[in-house]
């Protein structure tokens, strides 16, 4: 059911073979001398920083731009994809190429407004070949990654400091990633995704605010509603 959910609903046809939505990672060992040890110290302070900063607001409000590029397959989707995430500690909802995704903490429900069909799982769906889902954003980094600090580039006036983060499994599907962080606010600005098949998948943080005044039913289905709208719930 997993492997169907993600086949279903996260591809669609003008960008091919992409598989993930997210960060929401990565590809083959590196290994660290001293200075490569400095370099990783200094990635794993900024990284838990961010996820100690972010992770103490009751909820976040993300809005998102991505694209992908594989320039081996001739692959490109332009003007960007939208998307719009709601992050409350391990509860989500996510607006994404079209479809809707509710985690209430207990069940996941992926909801295909096009074939007006739901599709229901008892917890969040677990991690394949890299992939984060929005409920790991903060904290995936903390197991099975090694992390180096990155390039500091100025993007229109601000300063962002990128983590380039490798996989500990040399099997990942995933190369490299690069976590770029606001310099300033310690907030997720960018993620960069490059895959073993040469595509390349960006993720820019449009919108963010932070403890807003959400209901917590936003993140449950409400099967009634959707049962009237002549919705499938599976």
């Amino acid at each position: 059911m997993k492997k169907i959910i993600r086949i279903k609903y996260m591809q669609t046809e003008n960008i091919g073979r992409m598989k993930y939505i997210s960060l929401f990672l990565m590809g083959i060992l590196i290994s660290f001398n001293t200075l490569a040890q400095n370099s990783s110290n200094e990635a794993k302070e900024l990284l838990d920083e961010v996820s100690s900063k972010m992770g103490a607001y009751k909820n976040m409000v993300i809005g998102f731009n991505s694209t992908l590029v594989n320039r081996e397959a001739g692959i490109t989707n332009d003007p960007p994809i939208r998307g719009n995430i709601v992050i409350s500690a391990d509860k989500y909802s996510l607006e994404y190429l079209g479809n809707s995704f509710l985690f209430d903490g207990k069940e996941l429900a992926v909801i295909n407004h096009e074939d007006k069909e739901i599709s229901i799982s008892r917890g969040d769906l677990e991690e394949e070949d890299g992939f984060i889902y929005p409920s790991k954003l903060l904290t995936f980094y903390k197991d099975g990654y090694n992390y180096t600090i990155g390039k500091l580039e100025n993007n229109k006036g601000r300063k962002i400091q990128y983590v380039d983060l490798t996989p500990i499994d040399s099997n990942s599907d995933i190369v490299k990633v690069k976590l770029g962080v606001d310099a300033k606010t310690k907030h997720i600005y960018e993620l960069i995704q490059i895959g073993s098949n040469g595509a390349e998948t960006t993720f820019t943080i449009t919108k963010f605010k932070k403890d807003q005044p959400i209901s917590e039913k936003s993140f449950s289905l409400n099967r009634d509603k959707y049962s009237n709208l002549g919705y499938l719930i599976d």
